[in-house]
C-alpha cells in the first residue's frame, strides 16, 4: 500500500495504537502500592516483547541476521529497555496525566532531532505547525493538571523521567523506521527489536515483579497491559511506521496523552484546570493538522 491511501491507513493504525497506549496509566493505577513502577514497566514490555517476537519470529530473525537492520534493532532495543522503566516511574511521581503528556509530548521533538542528526532531514511547515500547536497544548496541560495521586511523589523528578521516556520513545521509533527502510516488514522489526528489549528487561522483572503475582486482579491487570497497550498496539505501530516518517508518527501519537488525561480525570480522579482543558484542545488540534496532511511513504535510506 503506497501513496495517500497507505499514509492514511498508517495514520489510522497509529491513532488506534495511541488509544490503547492511553489506557496504560489508568490501568496501572488500579495496582496496589506494593507494585513497583519498574515492575509494571518491565512486565509490560518484556511479556509483550516476547509475544511480538513469537508471532514474527521468522521475519524477526531475518532482520537480526541483516547487518544494517541489526545495528538499528540493537540501538532501538536500548530505547525499549529505558522507555517503560522511565515512563511508569514518571507517572508514579507526577501523576498519570502529567507523566503521559511530558513523555509523549517530547517524543516528536526528540524524533526530529534524531532525523536531523543522522540524516540532516528537514521538516515540513505543516509538521512544524502541528507540533508547535501540540507542544503548546502540552505545556498548558502540564501547568493546568493536578494529579490526585502525586502527594507522595516529586513532580520535577516525574517531568525529568518523562523527558527521558520521551527520548527513549523517539529512539526506538526512529530506529524502527531505519530498520524498515533497510527492507524489513514492520512486524518483523517490532518482533526483533522488542524481543531484544525483553531480554534486557527480564532481569528487572525477576527482581521486582513478585507483587504482580499477589492476586488474580494484579495478574489480570498485568496481562492486559502486556497484551493490549503493548502487543496489539505495537503491531499497529509497526504497520504505521511503514508508511510514515518517525517524526510524523510521534506527532500522531500525541493522541495518547490526550486519551490518558481524559481517563485520568474521569476514572482516576485527577483534576484539570481551565488551562489544562485548553491544552487538551490544542493537542487535539495539532494532531488533526498532521493526520489530515498528505504524507509521503518513508523513502529508502542509505545506511
Amino acid at each position: 500500500m503506497t501513496g495517500r491511501a497507505g499514509a492514511s491507513t498508517g495514520a489510522l493504525a497509529l491513532v488506534l495504537a495511541s488509544v490503547l497506549w492511553g489506557t496504560t496509566g489508568t490501568a496501572a493505577s488500579f495496582l496496589p502500592d506494593e507494585v513497583n513502577p519498574l515492575a509494571i514497566g518491565a512486565s509490560t514490555m518484556a511479556v509483550g516483547g516476547v509475544l511480538l517476537f513469537l508471532v514474527s519470529s521468522r521475519g524477526a530473525l531475518a532482520a537480526l541476521r541483516h547487518p544494517e537492520a541489526r545495528r538499528w534493532l540493537l540501538i532501538g532495543a536500548i530505547g525499549v529497555f529505558v522507555y517503560p522503566l522511565a515512563f511508569y516511574s514518571a507517572m508514579d511521581e507526577a501523576g498519570v496525566a502529567i507523566g503521559n503528556v511530558v513523555a509523549l509530548g517530547s517524543g516528536p521533538v526528540f524524533a526530529a532531532m534524531l532525523e536531523w542528526l543522522w540524516e540532516r532531514r528537514g521538516l515540513s511547515g505543516r509538521w512544524l505547525l502541528s507540533t508547535a500547536i501540540a507542544i503548546t497544548g502540552i505545556v498548558l496541560l502540564s501547568f493546568g493538571g493536578h494529579g490526585s495521586s502525586t502527594s507522595g511523589g516529586n513532580v520535577v523528578v516525574g517531568v525529568l523521567l518523562g523527558l527521558l521516556a520521551g527520548l527513549a520513545y523517539a529512539l526506538y521509533t526512529y530506529a524502527s523506521s531505519r530498520a524498515i527502510a533497510a527492507g524489513h516488514a514492520g512486524r518483523s522489526v517490532m518482533g526483533g527489536m522488542f524481543g531484544l528489549g525483553a531480554i534486557l528487561l527480564l532481569p528487572v522483572l525477576l527482581l521486582t515483579g513478585g507483587p504482580l503475582l499477589a492476586s488474580p486482579a494484579t495478574v489480570g491487570i498485568a496481562a492486559y497491559l502486556a497484551l493490549g497497550p503493548m502487543f496489539f498496539a505495537y503491531l499497529l505501530f509497526g504497520f504505521g511506521l511503514v508508511n510514515l516518517r518517525s517524526s510524523v508518527a510521534t506527532t500522531i501519537t500525541l493522541i495518547e496523552p490526550l486519551v490518558a488525561t481524559l481517563l485520568a480525570v474521569l476514572i482516576v480522579g485527577e483534576r484539570l484546570s481551565a488551562l489544562g482543558w485548553i491544552g487538551l484542545a490544542l493537542i487535539f488540534a495539532g494532531v488533526t493538522v498532521i493526520v489530515s496532511a498528505r504524507q509521503q511513504r518513508n523513502p529508502p535510506v542509505e545506511l
